[in-house]
């Protein structure tokens, strides 16, 4: 419970040297993340539906490779929106100078790569690191739903639907091990 309290204190404190990179951080985190789920989800759907049309019942390899390319294509193009969106945000609080060098160091970060030639000002540094934590939750998000979609559409690796196990069939016997007339198992 202290060590809850300490952090809340160090995030909340008004001299923390921190906070603003805090109060800049978590809602381009939740805002990302946000993004990113919608993102995802409407092109996952839309491949399954169109791979699951009558005509492709199963999806063929070269269907499901498709679909899996398409969703790949915008998840990239939904990682460089969200390092724009980090660019954009370092630039209107000043931590880097220009477009270019905001959305390299974006980049950058959201990739965890790093770049060595740009850096944010002295107390935004937190900042990148928040961002670099937020590329993995991003990219943990495409992974899984890469996964999932995979799963979901290649031929081959749909598991079939599993069957409730049939409940075995009781027969009463005689004493001379034949079954009783009304106890014959039904077919």
């Amino acid at each position: 419970m202290s060590l809850a309290l300490t952090t809340l204190s160090a995030v909340t404190d008004t001299d923390a040297p921190w906070r603003n990179d805090w109060l800049w951080g978590v809602p381009l985190i939740i805002a990302t993340v946000i993004i990113h789920t919608w993102g995802l989800g409407s092109i996952c759907r839309r491949s399954i539906l169109i791979c699951n049309r009558k005509e492709h019942q199963i999806p063929t390899l070269a269907t499901a490779s498709l679909a899996v390319g398409a969703v790949t294509l915008w998840a990239t193009i939904l990682h460089a929106t969200e390092a724009a969106i980090w660019a954009a945000a370092f630039r209107s609080i000043g931590a880097l100078q220009d477009a270019k060098s905001a959305m390299l160091y974006s980049l950058g970060a959201l990739t965890t790569y790093g770049h060595q030639s740009v850096y944010l000002e002295q107390h935004w540094r937190l900042l990148g690191t928040i961002e670099a934590l937020n590329g993995w939750l991003l990219f943990g998000l495409s992974t899984a739903f890469l996964f999932w979609l995979i799963q979901e559409i290649s031929p081959g690796l749909r598991t079939p639907t599993a069957q409730p196990p049939t409940q075995p069939k009781l027969v009463a016997y005689n004493t001379d091990s034949s079954p009783l007339p009304h106890s014959q198992p039904h077919s």
